[in-house]
């Protein structure tokens, strides 16, 4: 079995049954995004490295994981024995720890290798479009987030802790979403996301009328 594979299943294993909108599909669908990214804009990147970080970029996730220390490590012990060297294990850690928008809301944007930038643009896009709309919403009924209120305006988060309390599901389309399309990487992921965001505007128009009525 190829190591791919075999991060597939460790994959599987650690999000089949995972109930925040972070689960084995999600990681799936990033995976694919970045192979289309990489073959739309022709990039010449490490592919092993980019489709094992997105297959791996939630197992040790915050939202995901209890005890992200133990995750790591978890993680760290599973690449080396399936003959990932040293330097690219640590590679592939230092984008999946790296491309969240948690960690720059906190530390300002982190300097990512290309395959780290084509993994963060895919990952960005699944939070964007129809999917992203159905995931914000999935993920905010879970953690007791309103769907909207008038009264609360949408915030510009310091910190990680603030920004993990959340506010409202519409409200996360501006505190978070619309702000993803400026900062892609790729050409690829630029005109994805700008795409989706449109579809997403169109949305809450729709949203607002039926609010309102």
């Amino acid at each position: 079995m190829d190591k791919l594979s075999q991060v597939i299943n460790y994959t599987k294993e650690k999000l089949g049954h995972e109930k925040t909108g972070h689960d084995f599909l999600h990681v799936q669908r990033v995976a694919h995004l970045a192979d289309t990214i990489i073959q739309q804009d022709q990039l010449s990147v490490h592919r092993e490295v980019v489709l094992s970080s997105a297959y791996l970029h939630d197992v040790i996730d915050d939202k995901v994981v209890t005890d992200v220390v133990q995750a790591i490590d978890e993680l760290t012990a599973f690449l080396q024995s399936i003959n990932f060297s040293a330097e690219t294990t640590q590679e592939i850690l230092t984008i999946i720890q790296n491309l969240s928008f948690s960690k720059e809301v906190e530390a300002g944007k982190q300097a990512l290798s290309l395959e780290g930038e084509i993994v963060q643009d895919a990952d960005r896009l699944e939070a964007l479009g129809a999917i992203g709309i159905l995931r914000t919403a999935y993920y905010g009924g879970g953690h007791d987030h309103p769907i909207h209120d008038p009264e609360r305006q949408p915030q510009q988060f310091v910190s990680k802790a603030d920004y993990r309390k959340g506010t409202t599901v519409i409200n996360h389309f501006y505190e978070k979403l619309f702000l993803l399309p400026e900062k892609m990487n790729t050409q690829a992921g630029k005109k994805e996301a700008r795409r989706r965001k449109e579809f997403m505007e169109n949305f809450l128009k729709e949203f607002y009328h039926e609010w309102n009525i």
